[in-house]
């Protein structure tokens, strides 16, 4: 399998949609659907029923957007920024910063 662009744990910024230009932190990544996971975006109410671990009630929560709707953010730039594929000093595959060649693995 070859090199993943977004992954668990990497702070994106959604580039379209509601939630335009807010970062947040990928929880998720579903790849079958082309989908991530991101804290605190495209959040939905749910009408959750009562089990006898949960209480029942209105839950609101984070579902998934189309991972063509973000892009990595570079903290160095300050700035979304595309990825590509470099080498590291042992001579490893890792993700980079397009802009400022800042390594995000």
């Amino acid at each position: 399998m070859g090199l993943a662009k977004i992954k668990v744990g990497d702070r994106v910024i959604v580039i379209a949609g509601k939630d335009k230009g807010k970062i947040g932190k990928v929880l998720r990544v579903i790849p079958r659907d082309e989908r991530v996971l991101v804290e605190r975006v495209n959040m939905v109410k749910k009408h959750q029923r009562r089990t006898q671990k949960a209480q029942g009630g209105i839950v609101t929560k984070e579902a998934p957007i189309h991972i063509s709707n973000v892009m990595l953010f570079d903290d160095k730039k300050g700035e979304r920024t595309r990825v590509k594929t470099g080498t590291d000093k042992d001579g490893r595959k890792v993700r980079m910063s397009k802009k400022s060649d800042t390594v995000f693995d």
